[in-house]
């Protein structure tokens, strides 16, 4: 189980970028691509190993004027992190 204190991001299998032909940020690795949403866009972004989950929400919060994110946020990356796309 994730704490709050954990700083997530990618695993070197996978690489985030902007796929102009698919007008979407996707996850590259060997076997293929995932087309990501814009928030899990946003969120991945934010998952660099120096960032804690709770800056990440703080980050989310303060760029798109919202508030609340902490439970979304935090089952997004569990899900992340059992797909394999976060350590």
């Amino acid at each position: 189980m994730e704490t709050m204190m954990e700083h997530p991001r990618l695993s070197r299998l996978y690489r985030l970028q902007w796929e102009a032909a698919q007008h979407a940020h996707v996850l590259l690795y060997p076997e293929g691509m995932v087309k990501l949403n814009g928030s899990a866009a946003e969120i991945l972004k934010r998952c660099d190993g120096r960032s804690s989950l709770p800056d990440i929400v703080a980050q989310l919060e303060q760029a798109f004027s919202a508030s609340g994110l902490a439970a979304d946020v935090q089952a997004f990356v569990a899900d992340a992190r059992q797909r394999g796309w976060l350590v």
